[in-house]
């Protein structure tokens, strides 16, 4: 796919999406760009580090709640319920934010971030987008009775029980994949858009994985359709992707423009990576493929349409331009 940026009469800027869709045996029905070159997943891969946590058994051994497990897979904004969320998972597990190494930011959420400053106060670590996702992280070391200061190398066992699940949905193979360090620290993996879709057709329909790792992916799903502010927040796309489509689909985006989505009607994994990583091609390059997969109807459609069609403004708040698909590029989408 082709995304273009216009002002005025003119396209300025260009975005190439390279973009697969696949069911969960691996047959693939939207193939678009270099499908079979290893792309880092970032975020994208966040509900499958989740499931990777129930599946050991943190869900049983802390008490946590479906909410709880949304915000384990979420990029947050930093509201204050996802604030309380992870820091419940913490509280949960015998742990505290100081136990938290995933950096510290201001709440990507304006709102949140105001409140923060009226207050006088400083973000910690709970605010950080990624703060979910570590603290379902440290449960599992502690479940494993692995050192959770070190929870961040790869050679923790909750890094390696976290890689061998995800190598497992992907069929894949842990050992071969290039490894990098994410933006919050943990290890992150690289894998084909080929194997990402399969992997979230297989989230999507549990179907071809064993029944121990498809309960996982269950209640990580679940969690996610029952909580999609938790995923994102108040007006993000992934959230405002999955209430639109009244559970029919969840939507993950990650770092460098990333998109992962599992559809459950009618049954496949979409997974896209824009080339450059501009995060502004992934919605309307994300509504655009759902839309020729049957996977957003009419009414889905209109809730989303200033995710798929962005318009571009001036500092006056003029609307001058706007983001759109120009075409589905080589692929049969």
């Amino acid at each position: 796919m082709i995304v273009d940026v216009t002002r005025g009469p003119l396209v300025e800027s260009s975005h190439r999406v390279h973009a697969c869709a696949s069911d969960a045996a691996g047959g693939v029905f939207l193939a678009d760009g270099e499908i079979d070159v290893p792309v880092y997943l970032r975020s994208t891969a966040k509900p499958f580090i989740a499931a990777a946590a129930v599946e050991a058994g943190v869900v049983e051994a802390f008490g946590l709640e479906p909410r709880e497990i949304a915000v384990m897979a979420a990029s947050h904004y930093g509201q204050p319920f996802h604030v309380e969320a992870a820091a419940s998972i913490l509280r949960k597990a015998g742990l505290s934010v100081s136990d938290l190494q995933c950096g510290v930011h201001w709440p990507y959420d304006d709102d949140a971030a105001d409140a923060l400053r009226a207050q006088g106060a400083l973000p910690s670590a709970l605010h950080n987008n990624c703060s979910g996702k570590h603290a379902g992280i440290l449960a599992l070391a502690k479940l494993l009775h692995a050192d959770t200061s070190t929870y961040l190398l790869p050679g923790n066992p909750a890094q390696r029980y976290i890689l061998e699940f995800c190598a497992r949905i992907s069929d894949d193979d842990a050992s071969c994949w290039p490894l990098g360090v994410d933006g919050c620290g943990i290890p992150v993996y690289a894998t084909s858009l080929r194997k990402a879709a399969r992997a979230f057709a297989r989230f999507a329909t549990l179907e071809g994985i064993d029944d121990r790792d498809a309960r996982a992916l269950g209640v990580v799903r679940d969690a996610m359709v029952a909580h999609p502010e938790y995923v994102a927040g108040d007006g993000r796309l992934d959230t405002e992707l999955m209430i639109a489509a009244r559970g029919r689909l969840v939507a993950k985006g990650g770092a460098e423009g990333v998109h992962g989505v599992a559809v459950m009607v009618p049954g496949c994994g979409y997974v896209s990576k824009v080339i450059d990583g501009s995060a502004r091609a992934r919605g309307p390059s994300t509504i655009f493929a759902l839309r020729r997969l049957d996977a957003l109807d009419e009414r889905a459609a209109t809730r989303l349409e200033r995710f798929a069609h962005p318009t571009v403004y001036n500092r006056a708040g003029n609307a001058v331009g706007e983001i759109r698909v120009r075409s589905a590029g080589n692929g049969d989408a």
